[in-house]
């Protein structure tokens, strides 16, 4: 009897390939499997039965590991991320040299801003003809004295400033937060690269964190970018000055630090401060000026000359010598007076011992008056310690109004620093200035790297670097130290 070409061709038997059995006749049939494994977990025995009935079709050479990735087939982590061994923060080939940058974040918790749709509590806006100028309204305003380049609408030739970006850090936690790094990375791989490099790799660490917060989220963070960007388009010290890190600072409210990744950016030796609003908070010829109370606006006008001389709208030298004259029939033994009364910066002290426990030289150059200075590097442990000398009459012990000798000014300054770094056989590469007024800008130049703390507007924008915190404490952070390292050191 012939077939029927319309009915089905009959399948052939079915089986159970390895593929589909499990390791235990009884897992197979169970009507409850334990929840702590799932279904498709199969024991070693399954595992090497498949194995064997598997063919590797070509066959393949595998080659044993060395230890050392290959270039072109880098070891991955697949299972739940994807992770490639690299090496930007290696030493670099023979022939080559390492091209990193350092950028430190530091968070301003102490001075957060507020958002521009929501009008400032600490604005008082003046009646429609009040008569007020900009600079008087400018002091109204919610913007920091130190912010750069400034808050007053006079110093803006031709057009008023640009808006000020909205500040995100209420958004996004106020910390250097992870969205913070992100958006600096994506600026930063906006700047052209040297020439022959393609990717831009980075790795940062968080040096300090906010131990008031429970989640103790970061306040200061390092970042390494390798490579750094093209010095011949862009050089570090105009990097630092350009708009798009500027305008990042104040969305974010982050100082940022950028640096050279050198040796002897990590290995200081020697530290030079300034004295007054720097070691202390307080400017000694506007105290001295406080105790004349005839005239009674004496205190006011050397506070303004203070002022202006250190914005750098007037010559250091001559404005010191004014102030001086001034003061002229005030007795010498005032300086004496004055030394309780000094208000030593919040850090000082502790960075002072952690300097000392490096085996880093401290000096001050100030451009007070040498008893007062020379008193507090005393108690604070200072190696150097230049000021000027003013004279007293021999007669009645009073101040005569005159100063002896050279100014110690802004080119007195920087010649201090140079005399001290060669007598002490000390690179000027390992020298770090540390002041806020005009008269330290070119000492500041002169060092390997100079450091605005809460400075006037113009030395915000001048310095290499700039701290606005409230701790000098911080200083040890553009070293390269975290906060346990930094209270093994103050310890």
């Amino acid at each position: 009897m012939s077939q029927d070409p319309q009915s089905p061709t009959r399948q052939g038997r079915p089986s159970m390939t390895a593929s589909m059995r499990s390791s235990s006749f009884l897992r197979e049939h169970q009507q409850y499997r334990p929840p702590s494994k799932p279904e498709n977990h199969y024991g070693i025995d399954t595992v090497v039965e498949d194995l064997q009935a598997t063919s590797v079709s070509p066959p393949r050479e595998i080659s044993p590991f060395k230890g050392i990735p290959s270039a072109e087939n880098p070891p991955r982590v697949i299972d739940g991320q994807s992770h490639e061994l690299s090496h930007p923060n290696c030493t670099p080939l023979p022939g080559a040299s390492t091209n990193r940058l350092i950028a430190t974040l530091f968070y301003k918790s102490t001075n957060p801003r507020v958002s521009n749709a929501i009008p400032s509590p600490q604005r008082n806006p003046s009646p429609k003809g009040s008569g007020q100028s900009p600079s008087v309204r400018a002091a109204d305003s919610d913007l920091p004295p130190t912010m750069a380049p400034t808050s007053k609408l006079d110093d803006f030739p031709l057009e008023p400033p640009a808006t000020e970006p909205e500040p995100l850090d209420h958004l996004y936690g106020a910390n250097v937060s992870p969205m913070c790094i992100a958006s600096f990375l994506h600026l930063m791989s906006t700047f052209p690269l040297p020439a022959g490099s393609t990717d831009l790799h980075s790795s940062h660490r968080c040096l300090k964190i906010d131990q008031s917060h429970q989640e103790h989220h970061p306040t200061v963070v390092e970042l390494t970018l390798s490579p750094a960007p093209a010095s011949d388009y862009l050089p570090l010290k105009d990097l630092r000055k350009h708009e798009l890190i500027y305008r990042f600072e104040r969305e974010w409210n982050v100082d940022v630090a950028l640096r050279a990744d050198t040796l002897w950016r990590r290995y200081p030796r020697l530290v030079v401060f300034d004295m007054d609003s720097t070691l202390i908070t307080q400017e000694v010829i506007d105290l001295l000026a406080a105790t004349i109370k005839d005239p009674p606006d004496l205190a006011a006008r050397v506070a303004d000359i203070t002022h202006r001389a250190m914005m750098g709208e007037l010559e250091f030298d001559s404005a010191f010598r004014e102030r001086v004259k001034l003061l002229a029939g005030l007795p010498g033994t005032l300086f004496n007076e004055l030394r309780p009364v000094l208000d030593v910066t919040n850090g000082v002290r502790p960075l002072i011992k952690a300097l000392k426990r490096l085996g880093v030289k401290t000096a001050v150059l100030s451009g007070g008056f040498l008893p007062l200075t020379s008193w507090l590097a005393g108690e604070l442990g200072l190696d150097y310690a230049h000021a000027n000398e003013v004279v007293i009459d021999e007669q009645t012990g009073k101040l005569t109004g005159e100063v002896k000798g050279r100014i110690v000014g802004k080119e007195r300054k920087r010649e201090l620093l140079i005399e001290i770094a060669e007598k002490e056989g000390i690179a000027l590469e390992q020298v770090v200035a540390v002041g806020d007024g005009a008269n330290d800008l070119l000492m500041m130049e002169a060092a390997g790297l100079g450091v605005a703390w809460n400075a006037k507007p113009m030395v915000q924008m001048e310095a290499s670097s700039r701290l606005n915190g409230d701790s000098l404490l911080d200083l040890l952070h553009l070293f390269g130290f975290t906060e346990e390292e930094v209270r093994q050191l103050s310890a």
